[in-house]
C-alpha cells in the first residue's frame, strides 16, 4: 500500500511501541533535549492494553532513567519478601534451597508489579516531558528512502476483507523521523521485516522462544502472602518440554499464576495451554486457588535466546530495542530492566547523532553499549543456561547451568559460549514419531477451556477487516501440517485461533482471528513457517487490565 498518497508528519524520533523500551527511549530523549520532537505509536487501545509480563521487576532500569521514581509515584508497591523454588512431582514437590544459587538469582530488592500499570505510569512521565503518544495506532509498514529507514505508516483503518481500500477506509498517515525505534516486543512484524531485509541475524544464533500464559486470581485472604515469589519446574512437563511456572503474590489478595513452555519441544501433540491448566491441579497450587476466582487471562511469546541470539540491532535510520532484539535473562525470568536500559541507550545514541548534525546513519554507539554495557554483562553470565537445558534436560542443566553461572560471576566460563542449534519451528518432529497426549477436561473452577479464558483477556477484533494472520500457501495447513504434524496449530495457539474442521468429507483450516491475543506463537512455532503475523487495525486485540 506504499504507493498510496498519505499525509506526512515529521519528527526527530519515531518510536513504535509503548512498552518499557519505547517509553524509556522517549523519556530519555526529552530529558536530554526538551526541544526534540518525539512520538510514540502504540497499537493497543491504550498504553498497557497489550502489555503482559510476569512480573518481578529489577528496578535498575528505572533507577538509571528516573532516579526519583518512588517520589513520583511509580507503581512498585510490593517488594519481594520471600523467594521460593520448587521441583514438582505429580503429587508433591521438593523445595530447592536458596543458598547454592548464584547471587544473580536473588530477588531481594525487586518488586512484584503489573508491567501494564508501570507502562501507564511511564507514559504519564513521558507526556509531562512533551512526548506525543498515540494509542490505537498500529504501524503496518516501514517506509524506506533508498537503504535508509525513513519512517512508518500508521493508523490504517477500515480496509475491505480483501485488504483493499473501501469507501469507509482510512489510509493512515506517514510518520517520518531522523531515526525510527522499533520497540514492538517479541517477534514484532516490522522488526521481523528489518531482520530479514538486512540479514541482521547473520553470524548470530537463531532466536529461541517460550510461550508464557498468565492468569490473575483473587484468592482467600487467609492464603495470601503479599511479596511471596514462587517458581517451579518439573511436573507436568517432565521430559516433554522445558519450562516452568511462577506464582507471585501482589497486593489486594491477588496472585499472578503463570506458566511458560519452551517452544523448542519436539512432540507436535503437546498442548501448552492444557499443560498450564493441568499444572493448576497440582496439590500445592490447587490448595492456594481453591475458593478464589480468576479475573484475567493472557498469553505472549518470550524471547529466550539471550546473549548469542541478539541480532544486529541497527540499520541506517533505525534501531531495535528491548524484546525486538531479545534481552530476557532466562534463569532470572526478567527482561523489563534490560528493555528500559536499551531504550535509554538508544536515546542517548540518537541524541548524540542529532547534536552532531547526523541523520539516518547507523547508531553503532547504541549497539556497542548494549553488547558491552550492563545489558550484555547481564546476559553473558547466563548465556549457557538455555542451550544446556535444551541439550541435557532439566536435572543435568540445573547442575551444569548453576556451575556455569557461578564461574561467570568470577569472570570466566569453562564452557565458552554454547550454540542453540535449530530454530523452534525446525525442532518440531513429525507426529509419527510421537504418541498423542491425553489431557484432563477442565473443571471450570480451577482449570478452564481456552475460549472461556480468552473472554477474560477482553480481546476484540473488528470482524470485517482483513485477517491479520497471513498464510504464505493456503494448502500447507492441511496438506503438510495436518498430514505430517497432526495439525499442531490447533494446540500451540493459547487462544484457539486455529482449528481443522471437516466439510463435505474434506479437512478445512479455519482461522478465528477474532480470538488472537497477539502472542506471536504461530509465527514462531509453525513447522512450515507458513504463518506470518501482521498487525490488525489499531486498538484491536486484547485489553489487559493490570497484566
Amino acid at each position: 500500500m506504499s504507493e498510496i498518497e498519505r499525509e506526512a508528519m515529521e519528527y526527530d524520533v519515531v518510536i513504535v511501541g509503548a512498552g518499557p523500551a519505547g517509553l524509556s527511549a522517549a523519556i530519555r530523549l526529552k530529558q536530554l533535549d526538551a526541544d526534540l520532537n518525539v512520538v510514540v505509536l502504540e497499537k493497543g487501545s491504550e498504553v498497557g492494553a497489550h502489555i503482559l509480563s510476569g512480573a518481578v521487576l529489577d528496578p535498575c532500569g528505572l533507577d538509571a532513567l528516573i532516579p526519583d521514581w518512588k517520589e513520583k509515584g511509580a507503581p512498585l508497591n510490593v517488594p519481594v519478601k520471600e523467594d521460593n523454588f520448587y521441583m514438582l512431582g505429580e503429587v508433591g514437590g521438593i523445595r530447592v534451597p536458596n543458598f547454592p544459587m548464584p547471587p544473580l538469582m536473588n530477588n531481594h530488592g525487586n518488586y512484584i508489579v503489573s508491567m501494564g500499570n508501570v507502562c501507564r505510569w511511564m507514559a504519564e512521565q513521558a507526556e509531562e516531558l512533551g512526548v506525543e503518544i498515540f494509542p490505537g495506532m498500529a504501524c503496518s509498514e516501514l517506509i524506506y528512502d533508498g537503504d535508509r529507514v525513513k519512517g512508518v505508516v500508521a493508523g490504517v483503518f477500515g480496509l475491505e476483507p480483501d485488504g483493499s481500500l473501501g469507501p469507509n477506509s482510512e489510509p493512515g498517515m506517514e510518520l517520518h523521523g531522523r531515526y525510527v525505534f522499533l520497540s514492538e516486543g517479541v517477534r514484532g512484524s516490522l522488526s521481523k521485516e528489518l531482520i530479514e531485509k538486512y540479514d541482521l541475524s547473520k553470524g548470530h544464533d537463531p532466536q529461541k522462544f517460550g510461550l508464557g500464559m498468565k492468569e490473575i486470581w483473587e484468592i482467600d485472604p487467609a492464603k495470601h502472602k503479599e511479596g511471596t515469589v514462587t517458581h517451579t519446574m518439573g511436573w507436568p512437563l517432565g521430559s516433554n518440554a522445558g519450562g516452568g511456572s511462577f506464582i507471585y503474590h501482589l497486593e489486594n489478595n491477588q496472585v499472578y499464576v503463570g506458566f511458560v513452555v519452551h517452544l523448542n519441544y519436539k512432540n507436535p501433540y503437546l498442548f501448552p495451554y492444557m499443560e498450564f491448566q493441568r499444572f493448576k491441579h497440582h496439590p500445592m497450587v490447587a490448595e492456594l486457588l481453591e475458593g478464589g476466582k480468576r479475573v484475567a487471562y493472557g498469553a505472549r511469546a518470550i524471547s529466550e535466546g539471550g546473549y548469542q541470539s541478539m541480532p544486529k540491532m541497527v540499520v541506517p535510520g533505525a534501531a531495535m530495542l528491548g524484546c525486538s532484539v531479545g534481552m530476557v535473562n532466562v534463569p532470572r525470568i526478567k527482561g523489563n530492566h534490560n528493555a528500559m536500559l536499551s531504550g535509554k541507550a538508544a536515546a542517548e545514541a540518537a541524541y548524540e547523532a542529532i547534536q552532531g548534525g547526523r541523520m539516518g546513519d547507523e547508531l553503532t554507539a547504541y549497539e556497542d553499549e548494549v553488547r558491552k554495557g550492563a545489558i550484555g554483562k547481564d546476559l553473558k553470565k547466563v548465556r549457557n543456561v538455555k542451550p544446556l537445558w535444551s541439550k541435557f534436560g532439566l536435572t543435568a542443566s540445573l547442575a551444569l547451568g548453576g556451575f556455569d553461572m557461578w564461574t561467570n560471576t568470577l569472570g570466566f566460563s569453562l564452557l565458552g559460549t554454547l550454540k542453540h542449534g535449530k530454530n523452534d519451528a525446525a525442532a518440531t518432529e513429525e507426529a509419527s514419531k510421537h504418541k498423542p497426549i491425553e489431557y484432563p477436561k477442565p473443571d471450570g473452577k480451577i482449570s478452564f477451556d481456552r475460549l472461556t479464558n480468552v473472554s477474560f483477556s477482553m480481546t476484540n477484533h473488528e470482524e470485517s477487516q482483513p485477517c491479520h494472520l497471513k498464510l504464505k500457501d493456503e494448502s500447507i495447513p492441511v496438506s503438510v501440517n495436518l498430514a505430517k504434524y497432526a495439525g499442531p496449530s490447533a494446540r500451540y495457539c493459547p487462544a484457539g485461533v486455529y482449528e481443522f474442521l471437516e466439510k463435505d468429507g474434506e479437512q478445512q483450516f479455519v482461522i478465528n482471528f477474532q480470538n488472537c491475543v497477539h502472542c506471536k506463537t504461530c509465527d514462531i512455532k509453525d513447522p512450515s513457517q507458513n504463518i506470518n503475523w501482521t498487525t490488525p487495525q489499531g486498538g484491536d486485540g486484547p485489553n489487559y487490565p493490570n497484566m
